[in-house]
């Protein structure tokens, strides 16, 4: 059950990189709201996974996940650029967060 909070705490985690910009510097009193909502909730699924996993591995899998989202979305939205480098790194870091669940004792 960790793994799987611990995967929402992440997807939480991206929607709320995505909710930074349009605060426009937290002018802007609704749009900054959800960003703390979602910033808030992504903690508190975090907290949750803790509970059983490893405080190291879930900080570094919701860490990564919501790096890997960020970076997908930027692509697919905001038209970041990609670059070889880049994806290697995305792919690098997917690779940790699948080895970190496929070793977990539990």
């Amino acid at each position: 059950m960790g793994w799987l909070v611990l995967g929402l705490a992440g997807l939480v985690e991206i929607a709320f990189s995505q909710s930074i910009k349009p605060t426009e510097n937290f002018t802007r009193p609704l749009p900054a709201l959800l960003c703390f909502a979602l910033g808030g909730l992504s903690i508190y699924l975090l907290s949750l996974a803790m509970r059983t996993l490893p405080v190291g591995t879930a900080y570094a899998v919701f860490t990564g996940i919501g790096a890997v989202g960020a970076i997908a979305l930027g692509v697919l939205f905001h038209k970041d650029p990609v670059t070889v480098g880049r994806m290697g790194a995305l792919g690098v870091i997917v690779v940790g967060i699948v080895l970190a669940q496929a070793t977990d004792p539990r």
